[in-house]
């Protein structure tokens, strides 16, 4: 079993920052691909980036690139999503989430088995 628990969403401003963390738990940390997700009401969840099982690779959609950066402290069994000049359409549901049974990293969310509680992301206009 693996324990996902995000922290660090909230309101921010359109322009703004926020950060959000992944605290890891249950299961070796560092060799599954692990990542953010999103699902904005009435929306279907999307992928917004993630780490390659090795940590050497990231991934991020479209929409979030040059804005989100994804980085990880394996001391501290943690990943983290900086989130930069933040827009309206950021607005959602954050979901960190760990696929520990494929080796390539997808942008599926079905592909993933493990997954945290969720943490609301508001950005007003």
């Amino acid at each position: 079993q693996m324990q996902l628990v995000e922290s660090g969403g909230g309101l921010v401003q359109a322009g703004g920052s926020l950060r959000l963390s992944c605290a890891a738990s249950g299961r070796p940390f560092n060799k599954y691909p692990m990542g953010w997700f999103r699902q904005a009401p009435g929306k279907a969840r999307e992928f917004v980036a993630a780490f390659s099982g090795t940590g050497s690779s990231t991934y991020y959609a479209d929409s979030v690139k040059g804005r989100f950066t994804i980085s990880r402290d394996n001391f501290k069994n943690t990943i983290v999503l900086q989130m930069n000049s933040q827009r309206p359409e950021d607005t959602a549901v954050y979901y960190c989430a760990a696929d520990t049974t494929h080796f390539r990293t997808s942008v599926e969310a079905r592909k993933y088995d493990y997954w945290g509680q969720g943490i609301q992301v508001t950005v007003s206009s």
